[in-house]
């Protein structure tokens, strides 16, 4: 499959209301934002429903082989279970014994095979909850695809292989993640209480933090990287970056992805963070 068949697999899949980028995108580290420039370059953050954002994103991306499909966002909320298969892991037999241990049933989704003989479970999660990203947490030969991550779409080629979706799969529409799964796939709720702004901010950290808590999926990264700015703007970035942390982690952003983003805006005003 060629750029041009891999443009048009994506554009598909934008018609779906997936959304859909480019894959592999080898410029994807070199913008120090996620997406807030307006320019391509940011990998899963520059992904689109729309089929015409998605052909420029092609379009400035010629060598790029396959398409990803971002999960954890609107309007599908894509959780990927990834079932690994190499010598000595079997990850379709360590979710099979999860679903009895647990008590749940896993449903008929769409499956993807992958190039390495493994495969792409796509599930839909609720719109107010954010599935973090993990590797073998959940189960030796298990990762899984949340906020922040993505699905490598069905058609793409790369170096190892052509991913393809299962037979009998391919028209179904991806099926709520049972209720047991979900809660495996979530991490346990803190218990600390948030930390409060740093005095010398004042009213105006306060309202900072009050920002991001007030975000909805689809404007958590974006108000915590705008709220990040002001905060090193105004001075209290170093000392407002703990109470940012715990009100972007209380709307469901990982500490790593909003760590990330704190940092970005350290950078884009000028600061070390």
């Amino acid at each position: 499959m060629g750029e041009d068949d891999a443009a048009t697999a994506a554009t598909n899949a934008a018609r779906s209301r997936y959304r859909a980028h480019p894959h592999p995108h080898p410029h994807s580290h070199s913008r120090p934002c996620h997406g807030e420039c307006g320019r391509p370059g940011h990998g899963v953050y520059d992904a689109s429903t729309d089929p015409a954002r998605v052909r420029a994103l092609f379009a400035a991306a010629p060598w790029a082989t396959g398409y990803g499909i971002a999960c954890g966002l609107p309007p599908h909320h894509l959780i990927g279970v990834d079932l690994d298969t190499r010598p000595g892991t079997d990850g379709a037999a360590e979710l099979r014994a999860l679903a009895r241990r647990h008590l749940f049933t896993i449903p008929g989704t769409v499956v993807v095979l992958t190039p390495s003989g493994g495969r792409h479970l796509w599930l839909t999660g609720p719109p107010d909850t954010a599935v973090p990203n993990s590797a073998g947490r959940l189960a030796p030969g298990i990762d899984i695809r949340g906020a922040g991550g993505y699905l490598v779409g069905p058609g793409s080629r790369t170096d190892h292989g052509v991913y393809r979706t299962a037979p009998g799969t391919g028209g179904l529409a991806p099926a709520p993640c049972p209720a047991p799964l979900l809660r495996l796939l979530l991490p346990p709720p803190r218990a600390l209480r948030p930390r409060a702004a740093p005095a010398d901010g004042g009213y105006h950290g306060q309202g900072l933090v009050q920002f991001v808590l007030a975000a909805r999926p689809g404007q958590r990264n974006s108000r915590l990287f705008w709220a990040a700015c002001r905060a090193y703007e105004n001075g209290i970035g170093p000392s407002l970056t703990g109470p940012l942390l715990d009100a972007a982690h209380a709307t469901g952003l990982t500490e790593r992805e909003a760590r990330a983003t704190i940092t970005s805006a350290a950078r884009m005003t000028g600061h070390r963070g």
